[in-house]
């Protein structure tokens, strides 16, 4: 009787059966990849965000060069949106990506400066924000005209409709790139030097078993740990917080799919580390020197927003900022693959990137 064939198919599986069981039994894997996402998750759901801005929509054709606008200009909570077109501001108003659109006039009678201001109910606290700041700008301008002269700006809002965006809508999405992150390149660097180290990949070599399937296998294994942590993520932020999933199963299966991409992406950060590094004392400082700045930098806690030009150009080369940024667009504004193709694009560059160093620095022993 004829033996069976080897089968790397079988080899593969069997090798992602192990390291599966083997995730479960780290704590590291399940305090970075669940707990500690949960608990900021529930701390941020219920504090709300530190650290407040207000994005406000400049309209086209605005006086920019008068004391209102100017005035405006200096407050540092206030973030004045110039660079979208008047369709792209009313949707993002409609949906609280920003929070105000304002268009102030100059007049050829009095006042010389009337402010029209459009509030959104999707963004009602940080709507109060802004309401306040206009008042205090309002106030002081007019106080400072001569005593018997008319107002030098009159003052006009209006409120339109849109969903409400909860601070779980931008803190959750954060959170699951966090936890990718963490997975991919803490996970993959640490056992694949460690198989290296204790000699388990050159045991391997003994038998018919081909490197890629140990590669694979371990793959494997990653992503389905992490989807299932990311599944339970969403699951846990939508039915205890309200966490916003606008095509229900249909968005959920959407971010899966960009969970799936964005652990691949990061687990060639892991790749390249196990290959640098020359013990395990060298992988949390290799590994820190990669994830911290974009959990700091890519929109994790706060928004991008909030941080000078100079630094929203590093965060928006980050590839943990364009996985929360799609992540983001898929749950609360019901976007789909195609409508994220800017995101995708820039995570397909860093694909590219990191998989080609990694192939120059993996050592299999």
């Amino acid at each position: 009787m004829n033996p069976k064939p080897y089968s790397n198919t079988n080899a593969t599986l069997a090798i992602a059966k192990a390291s599966f069981r083997s995730i479960l039994r780290s704590p590291s894997a399940v305090v970075f990849t669940l707990a500690f996402p949960l608990i900021f998750i529930i701390v941020f759901a219920n504090i709300g965000g530190g650290g407040v801005t207000v994005d406000v929509g400049v309209a086209k054709g605005c006086d920019t060069v008068g004391p209102v606008y100017q005035a405006l200009k200096n407050v540092k909570v206030v973030n004045l949106v110039t660079d979208q077109s008047a369709e792209e501001m009313n949707s993002n108003l409609s949906k609280g990506s920003i929070d105000a659109i304002i268009n102030i006039k100059r007049n050829n009678s009095r006042p010389p400066f009337t402010i029209n201001v459009q509030y959104t109910k999707a963004s009602a606290e940080k709507g109060n924000i802004l309401r306040s700041v206009l008042s205090n700008i309002y106030y002081n301008i007019n106080n400072n005209a001569h005593i018997d002269a008319p107002p030098v700006a009159e003052l006009r809002e209006a409120t339109v409709q849109g969903r409400e965006y909860k601070y779980i809508d931008f803190i959750l999405p954060g959170q699951l790139g966090f936890s990718l992150l963490s997975s991919g390149v803490f996970g993959t660097a640490f056992v694949f030097l460690s198989l290296r180290l204790t000699l388990v990949i050159k045991r391997f070599f003994a038998t018919p078993v081909k490197r890629y399937s140990i590669v694979l296998g371990e793959t494997l294994a990653r992503l389905v740990f992490s989807l299932l942590g990311s599944l339970f993520i969403i699951l846990v932020g939508h039915y205890m917080f309200g966490f916003t999933l606008i095509h229900g199963v249909t968005t959920v299966l959407n971010m899966l799919v960009l969970s799936a991409i964005g652990l691949i992406i990061f687990m060639g950060f892991g790749f390249t580390i196990s290959g640098i590094a020359k013990n395990e004392s060298t992988v949390p400082p290799l590994s820190n020197i990669i994830t911290l700045p974009q959990f700091l930098l890519s929109g994790t806690f706060f928004s991008v927003t909030a941080f000078p030009k100079w630094l929203q150009g590093i965060s928006n080369v980050l590839p943990l900022t364009h996985l929360n940024n799609a992540m983001r667009k898929v749950a609360f504004e019901g976007a789909g693959l195609s409508d994220i193709t800017h995101q995708l694009l820039i995570l397909l560059i860093w694909f590219v990137i990191i998989y080609a160093v990694a192939v120059k620095t993996f050592k299999w022993e």
